[in-house]
């Protein structure tokens, strides 16, 4: 830990150096990669670029919670550097193509973490390992070779500084991870090339990554590795444990670089990718590249004032965000639909994977309405394409293919927040076809749903998670039905979105399970998750889409803030880290809840809140995030709450205000304007705002308006220590939901 407090010193000076010669600012020195990549967090510290299909980078670990990112901050070896990795998520999954230089004697398997020389692995120091993003470098302890990695969107770019031997190998493992290998192809091309297919079936079924290597120096050998056995004189192989070893003679410094090209297409798309995106062999020219890469996407918010820790972690939060979805289709514009099928897509349009919905559709795509539209219309027509290919929106979408993880069908609310916002550069028609056969499929429970109002307990899992977040589901299809016109629909919709009522138990306060026969299950303890995905009756009493309509079944704004003062305090039941009461910070259906206190005009315990979880549920050390960074959702919630506001229920177009962290948030819009914010006298104690003005006008709402972001407007907040708790308390000075104003999009 003292080596990674100096780290980020050595950080921090760097970037107040650049600042003071007033050159362009540099943002990717504020960026700490290693925050997450301990704990839960599920980080991973390599190279990669914005929405790339390649993240380069080491692994440490297949056991215990190291499988899920591949890489913790507390273990001691390395097993090699592999080219896909996922974001924070809580599967195992990718860490395809892995490759390690070795000296001495080849070994063919990783070995054991507890000792190095049991395997292929080696032991490595964090005081040897430097991160930036689109750059990873280390040095392997065992064998005294330097690593450095860096990537373009669809290849990766390694460069090994060895030591004078006459035993140099570089170790290509087609079967790690090991147990979801299907197909392993390899071939060698010629005496710097080789290619080959890695083809798995793990949480994505059927998942196909093609590949082109090239060497910078020609091979003194090459081998195939069957089954873990040196198979001589073969030149191409095909089965489930297929290994390369290149061998070399090197002097002392000698670097050998290798250039990786990627496709899920075939190895002719792998191989135009790495033509057009690595044509030469300038390591540090891709690196200078990738960092621009960077610069462009964390430019578009700057912040000014907050701790220098607040900034690091700021700054790694968009770096996370901006990770997925992942770009998954060929420089020529061939992709793998979710179909199996090779197709061409349409001139101008970018195919994404990597949409972890049940997280993402609360914060990231949000906040990618306000900073990133032209891409958030690819998105959704990348989902729409799903929907064509696969004749159904994906759940959780992953290299071509449905994993159906999670619960909802939250493409829905991230195809309607666009809508809603006014982005629409995509066949709408499309997309509303689309929504409404998400909700009238038949599977997921769906049919108890349709029938009954609600999913019964005694019949299906989480059925009140799963009711309460088809409610949510089918409000965002009423939404875009109501801007379409189709009132019969609406209706429809918008009665479905009231479905919560059939699992809100008056009598004890709760959402609660209910048997086929309408009795609710007891016994009941809302501390216990029996009913619930991933939480409890507390963490799920509440309805994002229609806090009005659940205040009146309450009976009344007190009986709402009482619920939610309990939902801050009480204690007992499971304790996660990053809780306060039953509020779980490390996981998504808590996000929205210290917001609430807006609703019934008590937005200064919204303030406090929302300024405690930022300020002490997160930090600049590995075990910074308080759960999986999951596909940018955590970063995204921090992004946004930091700025001051939060998207309670995306589909419509408002924002619930918080509390400020830093003295100016300026947001680059790509309509060219800028949206200002300004906390004056913000502080650790000045947490609470007195007043507001917007373009110099008193503004004395709790929530914005996504047009008052997108037009460019200045507000300007007037911080205090002490709550105003007049500010913002009259009923039209609320957020409201369906039940109060009428929503509607931007012209």
């Amino acid at each position: 830990m003292k080596i990674f407090k100096l780290f980020i010193f050595s950080l921090l000076v760097v970037v107040f150096i650049s600042c003071d010669n007033n050159k362009k600012k540099d943002y990717t020195q504020l960026v700490n990669v290693f925050i997450g990549s301990e704990g839960d967090g599920n980080t991973f510290p390599g190279a990669t670029l914005p929405f790339g299909a390649v993240q380069l980078s080491p692994d440490t670990g297949l056991k215990g919670a190291a499988k899920f990112g591949s890489y913790k901050y507390n273990q001691h070896t390395i097993i090699g550097f592999s080219h896909t990795h996922l974001n924070g998520v809580g599967e195992p999954e990718y860490r395809d193509l892995l490759m390690i230089p070795t000296i001495g004697d080849v070994k063919l398997t990783p070995g054991d973490e507890s000792d190095s020389k049991t395997g292929y692995r080696s032991n490595f120091s964090h005081k040897n390992e430097k991160a930036s993003p689109g750059y990873y470098s280390v040095l392997l302890d065992d064998y005294n070779v330097k690593v450095e990695l860096t990537s373009t969107l669809r290849a990766g770019f390694h460069k090994y500084t060895f030591p004078e031997t006459d035993a140099a190998h570089i170790i290509l493992d087609l079967a790690f991870p090991g147990g979801d290998a299907e197909d392993l192809i390899l071939t060698k091309v010629s005496n710097t090339e080789i290619e080959g297919l890695r083809r798995s079936h793990g949480w994505a079924y059927d998942q196909y990554v093609y590949f082109v290597a090239q060497f910078s120096k020609p091979f003194s050998s090459f081998e195939l590795a069957v089954n873990d056995t040196i198979v001589k004189g073969k030149t191409e192989a095909r089965g489930k444990n297929i290994k390369a070893v290149i061998n070399y003679t090197t002097i002392e410094g000698e670097e050998i670089l290798v250039k990786v090209g990627i496709s899920a297409v075939s190895t002719k798309g792998a191989r135009k990718n790495l033509q057009a995106e690595i044509p030469e062999w300038n390591f540090d020219g891709v690196v200078v590249n990738a960092k621009d890469a960077w610069n462009k996407e964390l430019g578009k918010i700057e912040i000014d004032g907050g701790t220098e820790e607040q900034q690091v972690f700021f700054y790694t939060s968009m770096y996370h965000a901006c990770m997925s979805p992942d770009i998954y289709m060929d420089v020529d514009g061939k992709y793998r639909g979710i179909d199996g099928k090779v197709h061409q897509g349409k001139d101008g349009f970018t195919n994404y994977t990597v949409f972890s919905l049940w997280d993402t559709f609360r914060a990231l795509h949000p906040l990618f309405t306000i900073i990133d539209q032209e891409r958030t219309n690819d998105f959704i027509q990348s989902l729409l394409q799903k929907y064509d290919d696969g004749g159904r929106l994906p759940m959780w979408a992953l290299a071509g293919n449905y994993t159906d993880d999670m619960l909802g069908y939250h493409a829905v609310p991230v195809i309607a927040d666009a809508y809603v916002k006014g982005i629409r550069s995509y066949n709408v028609e499309k997309a509303y076809e689309a929504v409404k056969h998400s909700a009238e499929l038949e599977k997921l429970g769906l049919k108890y749903y349709k029938k009954i109002g609600y999913l019964p307990s005694n019949r299906q899992a989480e059925s009140v998670s799963k009711t309460l977040e088809y409610c949510y589901n089918d409000w965002c299809i009423a939404q875009m039905a109501k801007e379409l016109g189709t009132k019969e629909e609406y209706k429809w919709y918008h009665q479905r979105a009231h479905f919560y009522k059939n699992v809100f138990d008056k009598t004890s306060g709760f959402m609660r399970g209910k048997s086929l026969d309408r009795k609710w299950l007891n016994p009941f303890d809302p501390l216990k998750n029996s009913a619930y995905s991933e939480g409890n009756a507390y963490q799920y009493m509440f309805v994002p889409h229609d806090t009005q309509g659940l205040i009146e079944e309450m009976g009344g704004d007190q009986k709402l803030a009482y619920w939610l003062d309990n939902l801050f305090t009480i204690e007992s039941g499971e304790k996660h880290e990053g809780s306060i009461g039953q509020y779980w910070q490390g996981n998504e259906p808590s996000h929205h809840l210290a917001y609430l206190y807006n609703y019934v005009g008590e937005s200064w315990k919204t303030q406090k809140l929302v300024n405690q979880i930022l300020t002490k549920l997160h930090s600049s050390t590995p075990r910074g995030l308080s759960g999986n960074d999951d596909c940018g959702q955590m970063s995204a919630w921090y992004i946004l709450s930091s700025m001051g506001f939060y998207s309670v229920a995306p589909g419509q177009d408002i924002y619930a205000i918080g509390s400020p962290l830093f003295e100016k948030t300026t947001i680059n819009l790509e309509n060219g304007r800028k949206f200002v914010l300004k906390a004056n006298n913000v502080s650790d104690t000045n947490i609470y705002i007195q007043s507001a003005t917007l373009d110099g006008k008193p503004y004395g709402k709790s929530f914005l308006r996504h047009k008052d972001i997108m037009q460019g407007a200045e507000l300007i907040f007037e911080m205090g220590s002490e709550p105003n708790k007049d500010w913002a308390k009259e009923k039209n000075e609320r957020p409201y939901s369906e039940n109060g104003n009428t929503i509607s999009s931007l012209p």
